[in-house]
């Protein structure tokens, strides 16, 4: 794998782990798509570093275990705010 790959990819590991981001979040601190970050930490990282895959892995499984509320919480500001602009 080429270096630059390596690099991309231990970057936007340890910014998941570092700050519990979610892959879109991350996607967006580092101007690539969704896709490319899913695949980085969740197939390329294993072959360059177990314990930090392992760290990424456990907050990738919580966001996955939130998404239905954060998906709740959103819609719902939605309805607020299009409420609270129709008056």
């Amino acid at each position: 794998m080429r270096e630059y790959l390596k690099q991309r990819i231990l970057e936007e590991a340890r910014y998941i782990a570092e700050t519990k981001a979610t892959v879109r979040h991350t996607a967006k601190a580092f101007l690539s798509s969704k896709s490319t970050v899913h695949k980085d930490v969740t197939e390329r990282l294993r072959e360059i570093d177990k314990e930090l895959y392992e760290a990424v892995r456990k907050v990738l499984e919580v966001n996955l275990s939130e998404r239905h509320i954060r998906g709740g919480l959103a819609t719902k500001r939605k309805y607020l705010k299009e409420k609270n602009d129709g008056m």
